[in-house]
């Protein structure tokens, strides 16, 4: 994964509230075994009708926000149900940050752990941003610098924070997968003290499994 510390791009609104995964990435998508193809699902009931034939109301459908790579949204975004496919369908659609003034616990930190940057700011601000990304002549584009830790649009600039371990998987290309397997050593080391210590523990699983073999 590559590492960066800028994101800017259009941003399109979407002010409902509580939007849960469940909407975000319909269960009819959960059924591959890989992550293909879940650009397709995202929002799928508000994009597409009854007939498969995209909505042309739809902001994602629309001209000016075809490009959106910043989804400013309502509170509470990606309640429900805890499925990662709705993070992963953000990203395959193109989405590379999502600002509303409150996530889903459980969505924030699988949207977070796969490098979807999450920002959180106040209703008000929110608001502002809402307001600049919905004009269909001139969309604002929305400018996340990590660098200094603010969001900006036009004359708009406002503050917000992360945690220390996000910011730093970020800055160095890392999703969780990766930040854990840099503690490799430590993980190894912990390892062989623990199983010198509790020898009968070593490889239990495939001990088993042998002897029920045989």
């Amino acid at each position: 994964m590559s590492a960066f510390t800028l994101i800017e791009g259009t941003g399109a609104p979407l002010p409902l509230p509580n939007l849960d995964t469940d909407q975000i990435m319909p269960k009819q998508f959960l059924r591959g075994i890989d992550k293909a193809g879940l650009d397709r699902g995202l929002l799928y009931d508000m994009r597409f009708d009854e007939h498969g034939a995209p909505r042309p109301d739809f902001v994602l459908n629309q001209p000016a926000w075809r490009d959106t790579r910043v989804l400013v949204a309502g509170p509470n975004f990606g309640c429900g149900s805890s499925r990662e496919h709705a993070v992963w369908g953000l990203q395959q659609f193109g989405i590379r940050a999502v600002i509303s003034p409150s996530f889903g616990e459980i969505f924030y930190s699988n949207a977070m752990n796969n490098r979807l940057l999450l920002v959180m700011l106040p209703q008000a601000q929110v608001d502002v941003l809402m307001r600049a990304a919905g004009n269909p002549a001139a969309p604002a584009s929305i400018r996340v610098d990590l660098d200094t830790m603010t969001v900006a649009a036009g004359d708009f600039a406002a503050p917000f924070t992360m945690s220390d371990r996000h910011l730093d998987m970020f800055r160095r290309g890392l999703d969780i997968i990766g930040m854990s397997l840099t503690h490799a050593d430590a993980i190894a080391a912990f390892a062989g003290r623990h199983h010198a210590a509790n020898p009968w523990l070593r490889d239990v699983a495939a001990t088993t499994m042998a002897r029920l073999a045989g």
